[in-house]
């Protein structure tokens, strides 16, 4: 599995959502991404990928494609 597949796979397990719909996917834009649902895809972030995100990081991650250039900051190339 490679990166932009690990990070596609975190959403949709804590977010149980279809791959269509990554894309558009923001904080607060569909009920399970509520703050306990923040902090859930951060913590399997944060595992799938062996990093621990800086705080202003967690909540700067505001939808799918913001997390894709915090990600970058941390040397993961999706």
């Amino acid at each position: 599995m490679n990166n932009l597949e690990k990070y596609a796979d975190a959403f949709r397990k804590i977010f149980a959502v279809a791959e269509e719909a990554l894309p558009a996917l923001a904080y607060q834009s569909i009920t399970q991404w509520d703050s306990v649902g923040h902090m859930r895809l951060m913590a399997e972030i944060e595992s799938a990928f062996g990093i621990l995100l800086d705080t202003e990081d967690i909540v700067g991650f505001s939808s799918y494609e913001t997390g894709k250039a915090i990600l970058r900051k941390y040397g993961v190339e999706l």
